[in-house]
């Protein structure tokens, strides 16, 4: 009974700790016309969205602010940080993984071109 109330706490606490910016996106639309991004995008919906809203912070911080290098998001889906599960390949295969980085690639261009101020 413990552990349920703790955990009921632990996930209130997270929830009370997400963004305050909810109704406005922080990226601007993102062109899923090539497949692999628009791949990567239902990858992204199916595993990511949940706890990276946007690729912004929600359950889990954001990483739209985190110049990370394709080879080290692969590393980190694998094998997951901290509360992050790891997506071995029988849950998303390489070729998802591939359009997921691509996916969010775009998703944070997308973030630094609406940033940054029209000339």
């Amino acid at each position: 009974m413990k552990t349920l109330l703790y955990s009921l706490l632990i996930c209130l606490f997270l929830i009370a700790c997400g963004t305050a910016k909810r109704g406005e996106p922080a990226y601007a639309p993102v062109a899923d016309s090539e497949p692999a991004i628009a791949q990567g995008q239902v990858v992204f919906n199916t595993y990511c969205t949940k706890c990276h809203p946007g690729g912004e912070a929600g359950l889990a911080p954001s990483f739209n602010d985190k110049p990370l290098p394709g080879f080290l998001m692969r590393f980190q889906v694998r094998h997951g940080l901290g509360v992050m599960p790891a997506f071995k390949e029988e849950v998303i295969s390489d070729d998802e993984l591939d359009h997921l980085i691509a996916y969010i690639k775009t998703l944070k261009k997308a973030k630094d071109d609406k940033a940054a101020p029209a000339s």
